[in-house]
């Protein structure tokens, strides 16, 4: 009795680890990731981005350096060591004047304070440029991205159309069998199908091409197989007007807001100019100390003393660092105000593009997806039953799957017009 029940233990726990092992599979297989995480796994693992952060991170440390103060300089002197005249031999040390002494640059003109200044803005005229960079970088993964999902749509679309096809033959080869069909008429819609499988065939290449590409912006080695992405693949029938999306560039673009940080800095910088042409004094101070204990003729001396250094800034006052920062000001002012045309320019353009995609989506998704629909079953219908010809039967099908296959199209055309239209303004402002 024994004998019978372990055998079937063992193949109930072999079906349930089987079903397991099964199931985990095609859990991994089904990894799809949302735009919202692939986005996050970009920004985080994508070598590029890592680079650039990298040199924010050293222009914060440059700041530390800026605002560090002047080190004081400490000096020992000894001086007048004698020869003993009582026992007309040198011993070391007779008589010397051991002085230490401190002194220290004293700064004026809040130097060190628009040191700090100019380093801190650098940091975040770094920091608005990898933004940009991170900006114009989630372009084109978004547009990876919508490759991915378009490829997957017509997929789809072209499985479908094959099915649909294959359904086709299937009733005109019944059709063939009773003599109500031609054998010619038979092989022409046979060979038809070659269309609708390269069609498929292609689609699926181009899915993989799309991964491989996605992949790759995202530094990831998954297997193309166990890796896909999952989105809306629509479109928005409403867009707000231009002027709305105008303003939204200008809060939000980085690449011009640094360029208006690069004015400022340049105005701090000519300032540092200025205050660097002022003159820094130093202050010192020392102490003389002799205990003339080798020495009985020389009574014991001890001195404090103070100084002042002022260095005369006749010939040297800065005057081509002055000069030289004021017409940076007016340098980086004038490419703030490109900056500004050029933000203007990218929303104009692709807002038209958005807009032109709409004009032509509207109709499809109204009145052309359903009409070719209707056309379609209509003409197969009355071919079926003699009311049609079979040229006309083929037109239907291509009619049908270009329309389809066109507003396919322009749905992808659209979502990365929309991701060119985010870029343009600095944020998504468009899904």
């Amino acid at each position: 009795m024994q004998t019978v029940i372990l055998p079937r233990r063992s193949a109930c726990g072999s079906v349930v680890l089987a079903l397991l092992a099964a199931f985990g599979s095609h859990a991994a297989a089904q990894q799809s990731l949302t735009w919202d995480q692939v986005k996050a796994k970009f920004e985080a693992d994508n070598p590029a981005l890592r680079a650039d952060q990298s040199n924010v991170d050293e222009m914060k440390a440059e700041e530390i350096t800026a605002d560090l103060r002047p080190n004081p300089q400490f000096g020992l002197t000894a001086d007048g060591t004698q020869i003993a005249p009582n026992k007309g031999v040198w011993e070391p040390l007779a008589g010397t004047f051991v002085v230490p002494s401190i002194s220290y640059l004293h700064e004026r003109d809040h130097k060190r304070e628009l040191r700090f200044q100019s380093a801190h803005q650098g940091t975040q005229i770094a920091a608005s440029q990898h933004e940009d960079l991170e900006r114009t970088m989630l372009f084109t993964l978004r547009a990876a991205f919508v490759q991915v999902l378009e490829s997957k749509a017509i997929v789809d679309l072209s499985k479908q159309e094959l099915d649909y096809y294959d359904h086709i033959i299937a009733i005109s080869q019944e059709r063939y069998a009773k003599g109500d069909l031609a054998q010619i008429d038979f092989q022409r819609i046979e060979l038809q199908r070659v269309q609708y499988e390269s069609d498929w065939q292609t689609a699926e290449v181009n899915l993989r091409t799309a991964k491989i590409q996605l992949l790759q912006l995202l530094d990831d080695q998954t297997p193309i197989d166990q890796f896909d992405v999952q989105g809306p693949f629509d479109f928005a029938g409403q867009l707000q007007p231009l002027d709305a999306f105008h303003q939204i560039a200008l809060d939000n673009r980085p690449d011009l807001r640094a360029a208006l940080e690069s004015v400022q800095q340049a105005d701090t910088n000519h300032k540092l100019a200025i205050a660097n042409g002022s003159t820094d004094p130093t202050f010192g101070a020392w102490y003389t100390w002799n205990s003339s204990t080798n020495n009985p003729d020389t009574n014991q001396l001890q001195t404090l003393g103070l100084s002042v250094s002022v260095p005369l800034r006749i010939f040297d006052r800065n005057q081509g660092e002055k000069q030289r920062t004021q017409i940076d000001i007016a340098r980086n002012q004038q490419l703030a105000d490109a900056t500004r045309a050029q933000v203007f320019s990218d929303v104009d353009s692709a807002y038209a593009l958005v807009n032109s995609n709409l004009i032509l989506l509207r109709p499809y998704k109204a009145k052309y997806l359903t009409e070719a629909l209707q056309v379609r079953e209509t003409v197969t219908y009355a071919w079926q039953h003699g009311g049609a010809s079979l040229m006309d039967f083929l037109n239907a099908q291509s009619d049908y799957r270009n329309v389809q296959m066109a507003y396919l199209q322009l749905v992808g055309a659209y979502l990365t017009a929309a991701s060119q239209l985010n870029m343009a303004v600095g944020r998504e402002v468009i899904q």
